[in-house]
């Protein structure tokens, strides 16, 4: 079987025929068929059990670390609203999402629930030279239901993000 010629690369005409002549025959005799199965289905099989114990361990600390019992039916409400206005366009939420405005996982201890309804009625601030939040018109219910989804999201064991306390 000819096998086609590689690159030449600047080697000399020797080398080339040298190539010529042995190429693809190299490992023939020492790497065989079966031996390139075995290893392929060792690795599949290997990574498949890896696969199944970081995913049996992450079912396991889960239910530790995501606040599930602290979830209300106005942290439900509020994040719906953080999805249909689209926050996460600007703001990412425990790291997820844009950089374009900042980290909102954390703001509840920040700034404080009265803080956050302050800052979404006053929007927009129309300060020079900074970006602007949209007006949202959030009724007062909505916004307590905004700012119990940013309680809900603050009290998630994130081990230790974001890095520094405004994220």
């Amino acid at each position: 079987m000819k096998h086609r010629m590689p690159p030449t690369f600047g080697l000399s005409r020797d080398s080339l025929a040298f190539l010529n002549n042995n190429w693809g025959k190299t490992m023939s005799g020492t790497f065989t068929k079966a031996m390139a199965r075995n290893i392929f289905y060792g690795g599949t099989v290997f990574f498949f059990l890896l696969f199944l114990a970081l995913t049996f361990d992450t079912m396991r600390v889960l239910p530790k670390t995501d606040n599930r019992g602290e979830l209300t039916p106005g942290a439900i409400a509020g994040k719906h609203i953080w999805e249909t206005r689209n926050c996460l366009g600007c703001h990412s939420l425990l790291g997820e999402g844009a950089y374009f405005a900042p980290e909102l996982g954390n703001v509840y201890e920040r700034r404080g629930p009265l803080f956050i309804k302050a800052w979404m009625q006053a929007m927009p601030t129309n300060a020079p030279g900074r970006r602007q939040m949209p007006q949202f018109h959030l009724t007062d219910q909505e916004l307590d239901d905004l700012v119990e989804f940013f309680r809900y999201t603050s009290g998630i064991n994130t081990q230790n993000w974001p890095p520094n306390i405004e994220g």
